[in-house]
This record gives C-alpha cells, structure tokens and sequence, in this order.
C-alpha cells in the first residue's frame, strides 16, 4: 500500500465531510465489503480520492452518480465491473465485488470465471453482452459495431450509455487501486 488510509481526525472539515459522505453511502449499504480499517479510516480506492482531493472529490460525484442513478440490473452491473477488474488485476476491485455479486444472485461458478477473466455459461442475453462490452473496452480501442449493435437490441440506448460510463468509472478505480497498490483487507473472521 502506497497511500496510508487518513484518520478522520486528521481530515480538513471539508474533507471529513467526504469521508463521512462516503460511509453513509458505501459502507453501510455494503457492510459485508470491509471499507474502513480498525481505526475507522476508509480503505480501498478512497484513500487515493482523499488525498488528492481536486481530482477525488469530483471522482467520487461521478462514481455516487455510477450508484445513484444506475438502472441496469444489478446482475448486469456487477458482471461488467468484475469483468474490469479481472482485466486490471485489480485486487480490492475483485475482493468487494466478488461478494457484491454473489449477494446480488449470480452462482459461485459465475462469479469465480468472471474474476478469472472468463465469460461463464448461464449469464443472460444482458449480462453476457455487459461481458463483452466491459471486456472489448477493457482492451482499449473502439467497441466493434457488432459488438455496439448487440448491446443496444440487450440493453437499449439507455443502457448502453450507463454502461459505457460504468466501465469507464470502473477502469478508474481499478487503475487508483493498481497505481497505489491497495491490498485486499485481512479477513476478520
């Protein structure tokens, strides 16, 4: 780990404002992903987003609208971020979907092929196209026409658009875990 989380009596009041935003937010509505150490500073992407705040506060309203305003289904969403994260080997981003996942009901074989890198059998028509978009964008360069022309008959204008923004917000966090080498928390159980 290359950033130390911050204690949160150390943060400005501006910034404690975010930290505690971020806790309403994420880690009471995901209390089964560890996102605060002992000492309750945030772990994961936010340490990088708290100490460089210009450029992490305005990722954190884009990542809180990522949340706020998704429509796809959550099976499809989660399909596309581990899709990412495998593609970025980025170990937090796999540690807290994985569980995030398996809770929104995709099967433990689903789950472990996606965070190896694999499309699984058994994904709906809507989630084995979030697959392949995640996984063609991942890459880097333009998503085939077949490919775009797929995504819109499954998931519609709409859906392809959060999608695209969905990658997009998720190779930035995986890219924050990978530049500042955030570990996976240690099990507490």
């Amino acid at each position: 780990m290359r950033l130390p989380p911050l204690a949160p009596a150390d943060l400005s009041p501006d910034l404690r404002v975010v930290h505690d935003g971020i806790v309403n937010l994420v880690a009471r509505s995901q209390e089964r992903i560890t996102v605060l150490d002992p000492h309750g500073a945030l772990i994961g992407p936010f340490p990088a987003m708290l100490h460089f705040p210009r450029f992490g506060v305005p990722a954190l309203h884009f990542h809180r609208a990522l949340v706020t305003e998704a429509r796809l289904p959550k099976t499809v969403r989660e399909v596309a971020i581990l899709t990412v994260a495998a593609a970025f080997g980025a170990r937090y981003q796999l540690y807290a979907h994985r569980l995030t996942a398996a809770a929104v009901g995709l099967s433990p074989a689903q789950v472990a092929a996606l965070a190896a890198g694999y499309r699984p059998p058994g994904l709906t028509e809507a989630e084995a196209t979030a697959h392949d978009v995640a996984r063609s964008l991942a890459r880097g360069g333009v998503l085939p026409a077949a490919a775009y022309a797929r995504a819109i008959a499954a998931l519609g204008h709409d859906g392809v658009g959060e999608l695209a923004f969905l990658v997009g917000g998720y190779c930035t966090i995986a890219v924050l875990l990978n530049a500042f080498d955030v570990p996976v928390p240690e099990p507490t159980a």
